[in-house]
């Protein structure tokens, strides 16, 4: 380049150049520019920043003269002072549009994260990244000078600052950095990854008792029904709102892939006629504007009786699609009726089939056991009933006839997905109790943006899509295809799977598409008919003192210096719960009961200081007591011959804890040290209940414990009474904590007592973010809480009453509102990324699908074969041994283990008898089909659970929870959560053996006593 080019150049990218100069270092290597110019350019940088000076650079380098060479000698500096990036823009040799659009979006990321971030340990991470060569040693050394000088956050900000300015792929180095150094949340964050299965603080999974019966679903799953506010349109519902008022941001349109195209064409070759559908408009149409003058604003949605429904004109124009035999993804907020328009397509097709004189059979699947009931009450029973049999199957129905049965002997079966998965799996094993998907002609898929990697949804379709790439060949053998079913799938949010871009988000939306076999996504922006909450932030401010916290924090540090260890990350934080676990089955799996037990007690007390920053110290100090005393009463047997040894290590804990606990509970009597994101959040409740003729809310929390603690808060406070505030806690159903669950009668109870208004504050964990029939809401609070963006708009649709709220409740710094901007970020990459999808043509919308399909099928494949090898390697169960994961008992060998139903393992030989006892468990005693539930079984020697004690059929079965053992394997000691984890076949359960072996030693016993 000549010279009046090379200053084109740098004048055409300046706008860019000017944010990604370091201007010190460089100014240094700078022959060309005088002293006189030199200092100004300085003295800007003290004044007004680096981004004003490096304009200044810019400015004198373009319009004045220099000495040959100058140009090299500035690309020179900027590659020595670290500043590679702006060196390839200088040299007109800038980043593709994409990756410098991903590139922005990551610098946003680190920008609206910034709050957490500065918390970073920032010399661990600063050396990290100069190893990575991300920063130089001036970088270093300016980053340590300031980190001593100005404080931690101030060097975590020069870091940033630095970072951003770098050339392409120093993100995901960072990430890297931040993951050595024991920043691994963070960088989760920033990769836009949730918690694992709603994880919380303590570990415990939040979903319904569903989820954790493999019979029933694995991931949240939902439904809403529409609710018309008054007789004209109601007012635009926003995917994206500000914190100061309804959004104004760009909302999803109505577009399809099937815009361009004469629908007449597609009436032609579906089964259903032109005619027919015609009929069916009009019909629509009249009975729409009877309606319009009949409807009032608190009526449920826009149908006239039980057996007729009626769609508004978006809930027609989004089933159109469907309605010509299409399969296809419909995606409308929540509240806005998707099941509604689930239920009017199951009619047309049922009726076009019957037309025709063809069968037809609907499922409809759904990921928790509720809404199995719920559908059918206030839905397709509701509206479809008095013309086709409808039936319903979960882990909770009381039906004595098989899933066939059901399947052959009604028209719409509504079912949790993991029921039919485990059908469809008993079919191709050839057991004659499975059925196949052929025997299906619609499928409809309940919030269903869980069809991925690992979910049910996604086993189910995986299925489908093999069939079809099979029908293919079958087509050009000239053979007769297998049937399959039309599918119609539903979602309020189908997120963005954690991408840091539009692309990825693009991306996302086209596996979803692909993965349910969608011929389009039919949304429409509601600006019109749904009305937005508002939105707002409420910061409380820091604690000043915290005595109650620094107790804990000194308990803590007591057992790191018996066990020895040192942590990587502050107590009391999600990090740190991370580093605990980690530690606790390391220590199991190398025989360290000394650190294996401190590990657990660490991580108790590190849930009562997260407890104490959210809710009452009171309740922080009750969850520790109850948890040393039923440490207390495992170690006392029931048996006086058996005695259950207590190390050296327990009572140290069991010691210390007594030697403080007059110290806590002390201090949780004064009130001036309790947090004050609780005084906010009463600000928050009172405000509106007295500014509301009618008030009617949901506050979702984090954890169980948090939920029940908060609703009793609220009972004992008599301010909440005076202003008519009536709660009670909503939280999930499987045991997996030491929080007794609710049962699905109970979820019930306290839904319809809230529908009836004798509740009127629901404090709930995530087991009512999604799905759940919940009755209109005026205001929404999450308190404490944020996950991804899914959770966030499917939270905030809860808040359907006309001129409802949302807030965010967080204590300042602690980067909640910050995690709440990305998702609020997200959500509008979403539905940017919808809307391409929607505009794409056919031919290439067909080939990404077409392309993500076959890579699933193949994953799928590898997957399968995979797990075969390693069940072949591992299928002498003999090889395994399980020993207690607390005392290291040996306890059995893998030749023991049988299994129930394919997904429990049990022993039931009579030396494992002898090694455990039997302890009441309430929360445990609940009917499941076949088999109940009705105690803990829990070692003999140190009174380590290890199970419960299960009455099949009759026969009481001890069964094992893996997670409670360690497993070895030749001289490899292993740590599992899961039994499918392990990979190895274990034999059937033999009921007929055992209860004739049982049955034969009764009438030797009989034979005895006569």
């Amino acid at each position: 380049m000549n010279d009046d080019q090379e200053r084109n150049t740098i004048n055409c990218f300046r706008n860019r150049l000017r944010r990604l100069i370091n201007v010190g270092p460089v100014l240094d290597m700078l022959q060309f520019l005088s002293d006189d110019q030199k200092e100004l350019i300085r003295a800007k940088t003290r004044t007004e920043g680096d981004i004003s000076a490096a304009d200044l650079l810019l400015h004198e380098v373009i319009t004045k003269e220099h000495s040959e060479g100058w140009f090299r000698e500035l690309i020179t500096a900027l590659e020595t002072a670290g500043c590679r990036h702006a060196a390839n823009y200088m040299e007109n040799n800038p980043p593709s549009p994409s990756k410098e659009f991903e590139n922005d979006n990551c610098i946003k990321l680190i920008d609206l994260l910034k709050l957490s971030l500065v918390d970073m340990k920032t010399r661990d991470v600063c050396n990290s990244c100069y190893q990575r060569s991300l920063l130089t040693d001036e970088d270093r050394e300016n980053i340590f000078a300031v980190n001593d000088q100005q404080g931690n956050k101030a060097g975590a900000r020069l870091l940033l600052s630095r970072l951003v300015k770098k050339e392409l792929g120093w993100y995901s180095e960072f990430l890297e950095a931040l993951k050595e150094t024991g920043h691994g949340m963070l960088a989760r964050e920033l990769q836009g990854e949730p918690l694992k299965g709603h994880e919380t603080a303590s570990g415990e999974s939040d979903e319904p008792q569903a989820l954790q019966d493999e019979t029933k679903a694995v991931a949240p799953g939902g439904t809403e029904d529409f609710s018309a506010r008054s007789h004209s349109p109601p007012r635009a519902f926003d995917l994206h709102s500000s914190q100061t008022s309804p959004s104004s941001a760009p909302s999803l349109e109505v577009q399809s892939l099937d815009s361009s195209m004469d629908t007449s064409d597609f009436l032609s070759s579906t089964d259903v006629s032109a005619g027919d559908l015609a009929k069916d408009l009009d019909l629509y149409k009249e009975s729409n504007e009877e309606m319009e003058t009949e409807q009032t604003a608190d009526s449920p949605g826009p149908s006239v009786s039980d057996s007729e429904i009626v769609l508004h004109d978006y809930q027609m124009e989004v089933a159109l699609p469907a309605l010509e035999g299409k399969n296809i993804i419909i995606c409308l907020p929540t509240g806005s009726g998707k099941t509604r328009v689930a239920v009017y397509i199951t009619k047309q097709h049922l009726e076009s089939r019957r037309r025709m004189g063809q069968p037809g059979k609907v499922v409809v699947l759904v990921n928790k056991v509720p809404l199995v009931e719920q559908h059918y009450k206030a839905e397709f029973g509701k509206f479809l009933k008095h013309q086709y049999s409808v039936e319903r199957v979960s882990g909770d129905s009381q039906l004595k006839i098989s899933f066939p049965q059901v399947i052959e002997k009604n028209d719409i079966i509504i079912c949790t997905a993991q029921i039919l998965e485990n059908s469809l799996a008993k079919a191709k094993n050839g057991d004659e109790d499975g059925i196949k998907l052929s025997q299906f002609t619609l499928m409809v898929i309940d919030e269903c943006h869980h069809t991925q990697k690992g979910g049910v949804y996604n086993h189910i379709m995986i299925r489908y899509l093999k069939q079809k790439h099979r029908n293919i060949g079958l087509l050009k053998e000239q053979k007769t295809p297998v049937p399959l079913p039309q599918i119609l799938g539903l979602t309020a949010s189908p997120g963005v799977g954690g991408a840091k871009n539009q692309q990825k988000a693009e991306e996302h939306i086209l596996r979803i598409c692909a993965n349910l076999d969608a011929y389009t996504i039919k949304t429409k922006s509601l600006r019109e008919e749904l009305m937005a909450p508002y939105k707002c932030i409420a910061s409380a401010p820091e604690r000043k003192e915290d005595p109650f916290g620094d107790v804990i924090k000194g308990i803590m540090d007591e057992i790191h210096s018996h066990a020895e260890l040192s942590p990587l990350c502050q107590p009391g934080t999600q990090n740190y719960e991370q580093w605990v676990v980690q530690k606790e089955q390391n220590a199991a799996k190398e025989d360290n009961p000394r650190v294996r037990v401190c590990a657990e007690h660490l991580r108790q007390y590190n849930e009562a200081l997260h407890q104490s920053n959210t809710i009452r110290m009171s309740d922080a100090f009750s969850f520790l007591n109850k948890y040393y005393n039923e440490e207390l009463k495992k170690k006392s047997s029931p048996d006086e011959d058996d005695v259950i040894q207590i190390t050296d290590t327990e009572r140290f804990l069991f010691r210390l804890f007594k030697d403080n606990k007059e110290h806590l509970q002390e201090l949780t009597k004064n009130p001036q040290y309790e947090n004050n994101t609780l005084a906010t959040l009463k600000t928050k409740i009172l405000q509106e209940f007295t500014s509301r003729t009618i008030a009617r809310g949901i506050i979702f929390t984090k954890t169980r414990h948090s939920a029940i603690a908060l609703s009793q808060w609220i009972r004992e406070n008599p301010k909440f009474e005076s202003v008519g505030v009536r709660a009670s806690h909503l939280i999930g159903g499987g045991d997996q904590s030491v929080v007794k669950p609710m049962t699905s009668a109970e979820q019930k109870d306290v839904l319809n007592k809230f529908h009836e208004g004798e509740i009127n504050v629901l404090i709930a964990t995530t087991v009512a973010e999604e799905g759940l029939d919940i009755a209109q809401c005026n205001f929404v609070i999450r308190y404490c809480l944020v996950t991804n963006e899914i959770a966030m708009i499917q939270a905030r649709g809860r808040g359907r009453a006309e001129d409802s709220s949302y807030t965010v409740v967080e204590e300042a710094g602690s980067g909640v509102a910050e995690r709440e901007s990305v998702n609020e970020y997200r959500e509008t990459m979403m539905s940017k990324a919808i809307a391409r999808v929607c505009t794409l043509c056919q031919e290439e919308y067909e080939k990404k699908t077409k392309e993500y399909q076959m890579q699933a099928i193949m994953e799928e494949r590898v997957k399968v074969k995979k797990k075969q090898q390693k069940v072949m390697k591992k299928e002498d169960p003999s090889k395994v041994k399980f020993s207690c994961r607390s005392c290291n008992k040996p306890v059995c060998s893998g030749e023991d283990i049988e299994i129930i139903e394919n997904m429990h393992h049990v022993n039931v030989t009579t030396a494992f008898r002898e090694l455990f006892t039997v302890r009441e468990n309430t929360s445990l005693q609940e009917r499941f089909l076949d088999y109940e539930a009705n105690g803990v079984i829990a070692c003999k020697q140190c009174g380590q659970q290890w199970g419960s004690m299960m009455l099949y059929k009759s026969i009481e079965c001890p069964c094992l929870h893996i997670k409670h053992f360690v497993v070895t394997y030749g001289s490899k000691k292993k740590d599992f959560r899961k039994w499918n984890e392990l990979a190895i076949r274990f034999p059937s359960f033999s009921y007929l053996q055992h209860a004739e072996h049982i049955a034969n030693n009764s009438d030797e016993e009989m034979g005895d006593m006569e």
